[in-house]
């Protein structure tokens, strides 16, 4: 009966986009990696839709000797009603597929006038924090044909803009009449607080009328007219870090997700071998620039730690950026034992709810194994031998101790001649080559003393970012405070406060500068006294 049995198939939906606006369509795609049972069975849709046309594509590929079959449906709907509506599981024979909810919000305001063609932006929140997403959705409606368009793109002072996914194409009604619908998203993350304007946006494109040429014949074109047609300006009241968030590094998203895994599961290794630990964070509706470092600089008696060059991601999806950091840390330990590892916390604020929140990983223990040579065990004590073994055993090791003096003198012999030749061969150094130590000013150590010296926050902030990518892969002030030490540590973290709480037009840089100044004077004397390093081998 076992062998009888057939494995149902799955079945994947999903929705080109949500919410919807009443009178838009919408799609719904089907999708299985096997033979469904039957074909679907679509008369539950019309429940809460309206079926505008349906398709079917196949597709089958051969990788490696095995085949592989993908069968899609798409179905272009639109709604009867707004509200929150279910899209019920679609029979396909005996198969079926999971059911899911959209949200339908009413039809689009109606414009003043029945124009043809225009454009309508709205964004979401229109209070935000610093540094908060902030969407931004342009949309182009049109019922008559357009060509050769162009569109300006968003501009907004001291701001990241990112353009999200691809347009999305529909049609709507308004008023009785249909429209086709190119709508076009992007992710603002503005940098400071206060209250900022975006700049309309202006389409520029040929719009082809229903004149006739004035002569008929093969070779004739229909006639067009060039149109410029802008959105109205949008305004931001940006929002300063709430007082209730005392972490120094500030983090507002949507949601945060905080994970590890390790090169063994069993928390173990040997002594002198690394063990290798990968942190992940997730977050929702921010910048991988946001997100904090993830490696504890804590030492830890009999464990050296050795973090590798994080890898950043950004995903842009249609409801918003998804940012990625993954840190790798290997952590060999120089003895055997039980060793603890801290927690790890992450304070971040949760831009939805207004609360602070905390993603964390517990304190986690690894164990550290000796080797087989830290570790020597007595011989057994050996039962006594007849005289004729003594005196075999006794010449064996004579004759083992003559071999090994032997082969000792020739190694030393080589030793010496290798070392020799290598002195007689190598170049003199030069002096003009000699290396100097490298002191803790940067390239962006003059720009970073004019722009204090003239108090200007941003220029310091980028002369700042500039020497810290430089000199620890740093891309935050945060980041950067957390290698300096102090004053220079406060200064920056003063700096960056500034900068986010709209405190910057009362910033005196004297203090940053001088505080840098003795920080460089300190790193130069460390480098005099001490000019070598260990070896330093990442894993």
């Amino acid at each position: 009966m076992l062998s009888l049995s057939v494995q149902a198939a799955e079945i994947q939906v999903s929705i080109d986009r949500n919410p919807v606006s009443l009178n838009e369509s919408f799609q719904i795609t089907f999708s299985a990696s096997d033979q469904p049972d039957a074909n679907p069975d679509f008369t539950p849709l019309k429940t809460n839709f309206e079926i505008l046309n349906q398709q079917r594509s196949s597709n089958m590929s051969w990788v490696n000797g095995k085949s592989s079959r993908n069968e899609q449906w798409v179905v272009n709907l639109m709604a009867k009603q707004s509200g929150e509506l279910l899209i019920p599981a679609i029979a396909f024979g005996s198969d079926s597929s999971s059911p899911l909810r959209i949200k339908v919000t009413d039809a689009p305001q109606t414009p003043s006038s029945h124009e043809d063609v225009f454009l309508d932006v709205e964004v979401t929140p229109e209070n935000p924090y610093v540094q908060s997403q902030v969407l931004y959705s342009l949309k182009l409606f049109r019922r008559v044909q357009i060509t050769q368009a162009s569109l300006t793109e968003p501009e907004i002072k001291d701001a990241v803009v990112e353009k999200l996914g691809e347009d999305s194409n529909y049609t709507t009604q308004i008023n009785g009449m249909d429209y086709w619908v190119t709508e076009r998203k992007y992710a603002i993350f503005p940098q400071q607080s206060g209250v900022f304007t975006i700049a309309p946006l202006t389409l520029t494109a040929e719009v082809v009328t229903n004149q006739r040429p004035r002569f008929n014949g093969f070779f004739n074109r229909q006639l067009s007219e060039t149109r410029r047609i802008s959105s109205k300006a949008i305004t931001l009241n940006v929002q300063p870090i709430p007082k209730s968030f005392t972490d120094p590094a500030w983090l507002s998203a949507e949601s945060v997700k905080l994970e590890e895994s390790w090169s063994d599961n069993r928390l173990q290794t040997k002594v002198g071998e690394p063990l290798t630990r990968t942190i992940t964070l997730t977050a929702k509706g921010t910048t991988v620039g946001q997100l904090p470092e993830l490696s504890d600089k804590t030492p830890i008696d009999g464990i050296k730690t050795y973090p590798d060059q994080p890898v950043l991601k950004e995903d842009k999806q249609s409801d918003g950026l998804i940012a990625i950091r993954e840190e790798k840390i290997a952590y060999i330990p120089s003895k055997a034992g039980k060793f603890t590892l801290p927690a790890l916390t992450i304070n971040w604020f949760n831009n939805r709810s207004q609360k602070t929140e905390v993603a964390s990983l517990p304190e986690i223990s690894i164990t550290a194994l000796a080797t087989g040579n830290q570790s020597v065990t007595a011989p057994p004590p050996s039962t006594q031998l007849p005289e004729d073994s003594l005196q075999t055993t006794s010449t064996a090791t004579s004759d083992s101790l003559f071999w090994q003096g032997l082969s000792g003198c020739l190694a030393l012999g080589w030793l010496l001649t290798s070392i020799m030749f290598y002195r007689r061969s190598r170049p003199k150094p030069s002096v003009d080559k000699k290396l100097k130590p490298k002191s803790i000013a940067g390239e962006g150590q003059k720009a970073l003393k004019i722009a204090c010296q003239q108090h200007n926050p941003q220029a310091a902030k980028l002369a700042l970012l500039q020497w810290g990518k430089q000199r620890f892969a740093a891309d935050n002030l945060t980041s950067i405070a957390r290698y300096c030490i102090e004053p220079l540590r406060d200064e920056i973290v003063l700096l960056n406060e500034s900068l986010y709480a709209d405190k910057s037009a009362n910033w005196d840089g004297q203090a940053l500068w001088q505080a840098f100044s003795k920080a460089n004077t300190i790193k130069l004397d460390m480098d005099k006294q001490d000019t070598t390093l260990e070896p330093l081998h990442r894993l």
